[in-house]
């Protein structure tokens, strides 16, 4: 049997992970604004009818556990992921680090440390902090999800459609960063990533049904609201 090439070795390597990877990204990214909807709706209804509980908060709390586990899922395999830029692709990354790195720290500091730190919230802080700081932290985790998913494919459409560089010594070096950020592929990858996400999530909840017994109520329950 002859050797595999350790390029193809690598790929497949590295396909196989960013395809289990891909698949709780594009949950999180939408799920995180459908959660921040169930929590709106939630709090108009507690103004309309000045109650203390609702059917959108049920749903709330059944969701969030979702997107928890598919973040946590997300973090563990995009960990292992980043590494393999350097392990499996050591000799691109010498050439584009310049501008590779800076993209994927930026990821980090804006978008993960954001929706990790009100993640918490979230989910333990509910009957801790305020209604309104709840809410908040359900926005920024929204947001921070959407400002992940820039950060990463702003990389990704650069590593396709490359601008705004210039190679010096055989490294490419940051000319303009609004052309690196902006390059001519990223706008419409971005679009179809958020409109993924949110296909994804829409089937997911969709489809979701409590108990076999209890789907015709619950379909009823929510078309009368």
């Amino acid at each position: 049997m002859p050797e595999l090439d350790p390029i193809v070795l690598a790929r497949i390597q590295f396909g196989a992970n960013i395809t289990f990877h891909i698949l709780f990204p594009t949950i999180s990214i939408s799920m995180g604004w459908v959660l921040l909807f169930f929590k709106l709706r939630h709090n108009s209804e507690i103004r309309a009818t000045n109650g203390n509980g609702s059917k959108w908060m049920d749903a709330y709390k059944f969701w969030v556990k979702i997107f928890a586990l598919t973040f946590a899922l997300g973090v563990v395999s995009g960990v292992t992921m980043s590494f393999q830029f350097g392990t499996n692709w050591p000799g691109y990354m010498e050439k584009v680090g310049n501008i590779a790195g800076p993209l994927l720290a930026y990821e980090v500091l804006t978008a993960f440390f954001l929706e990790a730190t009100f993640l918490a919230i979230m989910l333990f802080g509910m009957n801790r902090v305020s209604n309104r700081m709840h809410t908040v932290a359900t926005l920024l985790v929204a947001g921070g999800t959407t400002l992940s998913a820039f950060w990463i494919l702003a990389l990704n459409s650069w590593m396709q459609t490359p601008a705004g560089f210039e190679m010096i010594a055989g490294k490419a070096h940051v000319v303009s960063w609004l052309a690196v950020i902006f390059n001519p592929s990223f706008p419409y990858r971005f679009v179809h990533m958020l409109l993924a996400s949110g296909l994804t999530s829409a089937f997911l909840v969709r489809g979701y049904r409590p108990t076999a017994g209890g789907a015709a109520i619950a379909r009823r329950r929510w078309r009368r609201h």
